[in-house]
């Protein structure tokens, strides 16, 4: 069984920062051949895409609300994933999730592992 836990959330003021760790976990889990993005999904809103990284780290994707704001890592040995947010602001507001799919793609429905998620609430 995998496991993905999502950490670092909590309130934080407009233009302020957060970092979201991810931990991966599972007997049959192999970190490193999985691709690992971020999604959240803010209050009446659907899921949408926040960034991703490929198995390497060599690549990474972001959603152009958050281009140049946030950053994604990611620690192969600690087969743990990394979000850094900076220059929050309040429409960044949701609860934000962790997820591994064997190849990057942008439609959430393709993606094979989610964690509970971790909520963000940024204040104005």
């Amino acid at each position: 069984q995998v496991q993905l836990v999502e950490s670092g959330g909590g309130l934080v003021q407009a233009a302020g920062s957060l970092r979201l760790s991810c931990a991966a976990s599972g007997r049959t889990f192999s970190f490193s051949r999985y691709a690992m993005g971020w999604f959240r999904q803010a209050p009446g809103k659907e899921r949408e895409f926040v960034t991703a990284i490929t198995r390497s780290g060599s690549s990474t994707y972001y959603a152009d609300s958050v281009k140049g704001r946030f950053t994604i890592s990611r620690d192969n040995a600690k087969n743990t994933v990394y979000l850094q947010m900076n220059s929050l602001k309040p429409e960044d507001t949701a609860v934000y999730y962790c997820a591994a799919a064997l190849n990057f793609v942008r439609d959430m429905r393709r993606w094979d592992f989610w964690g509970q998620g971790t909520q963000v609430t940024v204040s104005s």
